[in-house]
């Protein structure tokens, strides 16, 4: 085993992602439909304050989005907050009221809408 296969990648999730132009955004998009159908290509509405909630907490620097079904049998999106290590945060550790330490379920987020229209097309 050689001594690069040894060292560990630490990411950055905090700066994972990046702006495109919107021609490759649609390029992008177009080329999945074409590959998957219209059927199998979803986009979502998600709003800006359960992403700044999720965000807001304590040691989040971003946010993982997985593939769910709803209890109404419907796709959705379910959204976590991630640490630095890529760790969701399930839980959080609080001071209550009589100001001990306590641990509460950290925001994990659903609800979202299909937009009305594509901005694409």
């Amino acid at each position: 085993m050689n001594k690069e296969s040894l060292v560990k990648v630490k990411l950055d999730y905090q700066n994972i992602g990046e702006e495109i132009s919107h021609e490759l955004g649609a390029k992008m998009i177009k080329n999945h439909h074409d590959k998957y159908s219209h059927q199998q290509s979803h986009s979502y509405i998600i709003g800006k304050n359960i992403i700044e909630t999720i965000l807001a907490q304590p040691g989040c620097v971003g946010i993982a989005f997985a593939d769910a079904i709803n209890e109404f049998g419907n796709k959705t999106l379910v959204y976590v907050g991630l640490d630095v290590k890529g760790n969701a945060i399930i839980e959080l550790t609080t001071v209550d009221d009589h100001g001990k330490l306590a641990v509460t379920p950290a925001m994990i987020g659903d609800r979202l809408l299909p937009p009305p229209t594509s901005w694409f097309d």
